[in-house]
């Protein structure tokens, strides 16, 4: 049974959220979380197969994105705040439960549901970015670093220098992406290439280079039709004029207080229920095949399941036969109980 994709609208006295629907209404509930700088969009390959499945399944624009709600300081993109918008989504749809499903920084979301909700997680699923309980903080992921790669004198922060532009050049980042939205989508939604790994990612040499494109606007790159057709890109790139970088960059303004957020979970960040890890092979910012960037996932989830999958970050839209391969056999094994 095939099901269309739906939109629909959450508005609280705090936060307004936008969000993408398919599948039955009483269904078991499945909640997509995406990261930067996508949209509810990213999960199109996922909503209808797992629909299908026999799933009531869910996709946020999240805070600062689309068709959600946008602020104008830093602190408004911190996790807390994040976390609690996923906990009024929750309730609006009249559900205790759901398995969580996030990406690059929608996968701090889910971990921190886990972590701070466990009671509000079935089981929790991640592309990319591993648990990291201290928090996806600059201060845990920089000693994570594979030194071999990166060595400290030339690459002080090996793959995340990126994350320090942001923090000590803001305004010039935001300019960079704004100056032509549809650019950065064409350049940054591109497949995984086997043989970059091994070598410095583009993000170890932001600073060096004065800017993400050298400090000045994007260049104009064919698109990479693996992973986007002609109207992604123009969805895309339609809701980040729209609302701007600032939103979507912020995220990467509120270290110390994720950090201090992740120190108040619950289990002292153990988590229970049944996890699942999807790494990307070609992945070279979130690389976690050869560095120690999964051992503490490893240290503090109960259940966990990893799985490897043939490519770079944009997983779920580069790949997306083998990632609902991965995710519908940890459903079947480890969530039998749930998926009626």
């Amino acid at each position: 049974m095939t099901f269309p994709v739906t939109e629909h609208t959450v508005k609280t006295a705090r936060h307004t959220t936008g969000y993408l629907a398919c599948g039955a209404k009483d269904a078991p509930l499945i909640v997509f979380v995406h990261g930067w700088p996508e949209l509810s969009l990213s999960w199109r390959h996922q909503l209808p197969a797992f629909a299908a499945l026999g799933f009531r399944c869910i996709a946020p624009d999240m805070r600062g994105y689309g068709r959600s709600s946008t602020y104008a300081r830093h602190e408004d993109f911190a996790q807390e705040e994040i976390v609690a918008d996923m906990v009024e989504l929750l309730a609006a749809l009249g559900r205790d439960r759901a398995v969580w499903v996030g990406h690059d920084w929608g996968s701090p979301v889910v971990w921190n549901m886990a972590a701070h909700h466990p009671e509000k997680v079935v089981g929790v699923a991640s592309l990319c970015v591993p648990y990291l309980p201290t928090g996806f903080t600059l201060e845990t992921v920089v000693p994570l670093v594979d030194r071999s790669i990166y060595p400290e004198a030339k690459f002080p922060a090996g793959q995340w220098d990126y994350q320090f532009f942001y923090e000590e050049s803001f305004d010039k980042a935001c300019a960079s992406f704004d100056a032509n939205p549809r650019n950065v989508v064409k350049a940054l939604f591109r497949k995984g290439d086997p043989s970059r790994v091994g070598k410095p990612a583009p993000t170890s040499m932001v600073r060096m280079a004065g800017g993400w494109f050298g400090g000045g606007a994007c260049p104009d790159l064919p698109r990479d039709p693996d992973v986007l057709t002609e109207a992604d890109v123009e969805a895309y790139a339609a809701a980040l004029t729209r609302n701007g970088f600032f939103g979507p960059d912020s995220w990467y303004m509120n270290h110390k207080a994720n950090a201090a957020y992740s120190k108040r979970a619950k289990n002292d960040g153990r988590l229970a229920m049944p996890v699942l890890f999807l790494h990307g092979a070609y992945d070279t910012t979130c690389e976690t095949m050869t560095s120690k960037l999964a051992e503490p996932m490893r240290r503090h989830c109960a259940d966990l399941t990893e799985g490897i999958v043939q490519s770079g970050h944009w997983m779920a839209q580069e790949q997306p036969v083998a990632v609902n391969a991965a995710l519908a056999k940890w459903l079947a094994t480890k969530l039998a109980g749930y998926w009626s």
